[in-house]
């Protein structure tokens, strides 16, 4: 569990089996040029690895590796090579992370959607924020988490939720960005299926929309003062839970509301990193290990 070099190898071996075909022989997915010795594909291991093993300090992983594993890292690359390289390679880690959650979530018909606020910094320091400064869009914002009963200065994670804990799907916003805005961007990536979601998500005319255009049912409870007001079975109450389990491990054993990124492209790669982490564990469990899928704390453990 806490070798870094063995887990790199089990987790770069993965990586190659779910690229298939479109694995380079060289391991470079980016440069036409001169290739690095230290590849695209060990890049994306060494952050999964890290983020796997809950190392989400660069200062401590970089120190780690430049004082007990330098033998075992012969071609790596400064940290700032290493940051820039990550942050480029943000599409081929969405497009690996997509992969793996395919194969966890072959025939699955039925998800939760929820959205969990991430903080960057204290509502009083908001003003001297410097991330997204540039631009607009990318720039956090304040916002209100009714489940937290609380302010928060930062963004929104938005995602789908599979029943056994997968991440099938996950966006980005700004923290003031309404639940339901997300909710009608997903009818882009799913169709025929059932999407159980909290009152944030209670909204006829989206409902309407989502089953006539791509067969989608979308299931939220009923507010105290609908006519119509229905419990939600509990099959359907037990599944939307799940995705609240995910946020937890992503909080606890991945330290998701941890920032140490200074800029928006940074912060998303490293946010992209922390699922894909706990995705490629989920895999492991599945695939390799054949244990719970959710029980992702000591997945590096075989072999």
């Amino acid at each position: 569990m806490h070798c870094i070099r063995d887990n790199f190898n089990k987790i770069v071996t993965i990586l190659k089996e779910i690229l298939g075909e479109e694995f380079p022989v060289n391991g470079n997915l980016l440069r036409p040029g001169p290739k690095p010795k230290f590849t695209d594909i060990e890049v994306l291991a060494l952050s999964l690895t890290a983020e796997c093993m809950g190392i989400d300090s660069e200062n401590y992983l970089f120190a780690k590796i430049n004082s007990t594993y330098k033998g075992s890292f012969p071609h790596m690359i400064s940290r700032r090579q290493y940051n820039d390289r990550r942050k480029s390679l943000f599409t081929w880690q969405e497009q690996i992370r997509d992969r793996l959650a395919k194969k966890l979530n072959a025939l699955n018909d039925v998800f939760a959607i929820d959205s969990m606020p991430l903080e960057i910094c204290k509502l009083a320091r908001m003003e001297r924020n410097k991330m997204g400064k540039d631009s607009h869009f990318d720039a956090p914002d304040k916002g209100y988490c009714a489940s937290q009963n609380k302010w928060y200065f930062g963004y929104k994670l938005h995602c789908v939720c599979s029943p056994v804990g997968v991440i099938s799907s996950l966006d980005l916003s700004k923290a003031s960005i309404h639940d339901i805005q997300y909710l009608k961007d997903t009818s882009l990536k799913l169709d025929n299926c059932l999407i159980i979601g909290d009152k944030g998500y209670l909204s006829k005319p989206v409902k309407e929309k989502l089953w006539k255009e791509n067969r989608i049912n979308l299931e939220t409870p009923m507010r105290s003062n609908q006519k119509e007001n229905t419990k939600l079975p509990y099959q359907l109450r037990r599944i939307r839970k799940r995705i609240e389990t995910v946020f937890s491990q992503l909080c606890d054993q991945f330290m998701m509301q941890r920032n140490y990124a200074k800029s928006f492209p940074g912060y998303k790669t490293r946010i992209l990193a922390k699922i894909s982490g706990m995705t490629i564990l989920q895999f492991i469990n599945k695939f390799i290990r054949q244990t719970p899928i959710g029980q992702v704390k000591y997945s590096l453990k075989y072999g």
